[in-house]
């Protein structure tokens, strides 16, 4: 037993007389990547007043657990059942595109990248059909500078203000209807002008990338076809700046998913 403390001992020694002295032959922990910056959430809460498609499923969140076990500690623990494309979420390219990627094949380093604001909020406020235009994005270019190739596009409509009132976010709240829906979108000839950027990914703050009276969802298949994900339902934009924004998308990597629910943030300097 001496023997085998002895060497335990002098093996803890050695060790500690390996170890370089900070400050003197090895670097200072790193510190906090993100110091000097702040992150804004751009995600709705998933909740009993989530916003769904009309032909999807509503959120439910059932608890199947809560309280103190017989082990004496708390344990708590729900059931959940959703549509793909409900609250915040991720459209995959196969959402509208034969053969794309779908949600759990969109590369990692494709939901991340600058963001780009481009604020249409008081037109959409006077046209509840607003379609974000080709000319809408040069505008955005001529005062802020060239879209890149890989950023994020947000398309700032203020529409986020309206949730949870499914009426006014909806233009309709009929269950299953979805021939009678208000709000606004973007048209498919500044998708095709976004494709041409090589955009990462496009986003939107309200229920759907193409507006609400679409019925051949032109711009989600122009999207698709140029395999861009499409972020919906999107909230908080009014905080994000036009440019200096770096945008992260984690959505819930569903095997064979057409989409699904998503956790986006921007971080800002």
């Amino acid at each position: 037993m001496i023997r085998l403390l002895l060497t335990v001992a002098f093996l803890v020694l050695s060790a500690c007389q390996q170890q370089p002295k900070i400050g003197v032959d090895a670097p200072e922990p790193a510190g906090d990547p993100f110091a000097g910056f702040r992150w804004i959430d751009l995600t709705h809460a998933y909740d009993a007043e989530t916003i769904f498609w009309p032909t999807g499923e509503a959120f439910e969140h059932v608890q199947t657990a809560w309280g103190q076990t017989p082990g004496g500690y708390f344990y708590s623990s729900y059931d959940i059942a959703l549509s793909e494309h409900s609250g915040t979420h991720l459209d995959a390219p196969i959402h509208f595109g034969e053969g794309k990627k779908t949600a759990d094949q969109i590369p990692l380093e494709q939901l991340v990248g600058p963001a780009v604001v481009v604020d249409v909020s008081a037109k959409a406020a006077a046209d509840a059909d607003y379609l974000v235009s080709a000319a809408d994005i040069e505008a955005n270019e001529a005062e802020h500078g060239a879209i890149a190739a890989g950023s994020v596009v947000l398309l700032r409509t203020d529409w986020s203000k309206r949730w949870p009132n499914v009426k006014a976010y909806m233009g309709d709240d009929r269950p299953g209807h979805a021939d009678a829906l208000h709000f606004p979108g973007l048209a498919p000839e500044a998708a095709e002008l976004l494709a041409a950027r090589r955009i990462h990914a496009v986003g939107i703050d309200t229920a759907s990338i193409d507006y609400g009276p679409s019925t051949d969802f032109r711009t989600h298949r122009i999207l698709a076809a140029a395999e861009i994900p499409i972020l919906e339902n999107l909230t908080g934009l009014e905080q994000t700046p036009a440019r200096g924004a770096y945008l992260i998308a984690m959505p819930m990597k569903i095997g064979d998913g057409s989409g699904g629910p998503c956790r986006v943030a921007a971080l800002v300097r």
